[in-house]
C-alpha cells in the first residue's frame, strides 16, 4: 500500500510553539503506522529544526513564521522546516563534540539532525532544512 500524506503546519516564532511538534509527530506515526523505533529520532530532529528556526532564524520575531512541510510516501517520511531569517553558513559549523564547544549551550541542533536523519539538505542560504527518514 502506497500511502501519501502532505501537510503544512505554521508556527509562530514563540518557543511555546514547540509543543505542537510532538502532536504532529504522533499524528504522522499513528496515521501511517510508522515503526515506533523511529519516533524518538523524528521527534528530536523536528524539535531541533523548529527550535533553531524560531530562535536563530527568526530571532523570536513575532512577525515571522516557521513553516513545517511534510509528506509521507511509503516508506520515506520527508520533512522541511523553513524560517524567514537570513540563513547561516551550514557548511562551517563547529563540531559540538570538540572540547572547546562541549560546554556551550547551543550548537547541537544541526549536529543531531544530521546524526538522526537518513538525509539532510539545506537551501535558501540555510533558512530551510529538509530531512528524511526511511520508515521500513
Amino acid at each position: 500500500m502506497n500511502a501519501v500524506m502532505e501537510n503544512t503546519v505554521t508556527l509562530n516564532s514563540d518557543i511555546n510553539e514547540i509543543s505542537k511538534v510532538e502532536g504532529l509527530v504522533s499524528e504522522i506515526f499513528d496515521r501511517f503506522h510508522i515503526n515506533q523505533e523511529l519516533y524518538g529520532n523524528v521527534l528530536i530532529a523536528l524539535t531541533e529544526a523548529a527550535n533553531n528556526a524560531i530562535m536563530h532564524g527568526n530571532a523570536y520575531d513575532a512577525e515571522k513564521k516557521v513553516v513545517i512541510n511534510f509528506d509521507f510516501s511509503e516508506p520515506v517520511l520527508n520533512i522541511r522546516v523553513s524560517d524567514e531569517g537570513k540563513g547561516f553558513d551550514f557548511d562551517n559549523l563547529p563540531d559540538p563534540t570538540e572540547p572547546e564547544y562541549i560546554d556551550k549551550p547551543c550548537g547541537r541542533g544541526v549536529f543531531l539532525i544530521k546524526r538522526l536523519a537518513d538525509r539532510v539538505d539545506f537551501d535558501k542560504d540555510g533558512s530551510c532544512v529538509s530531512f528524511s527518514f526511511k520508515c521500513q
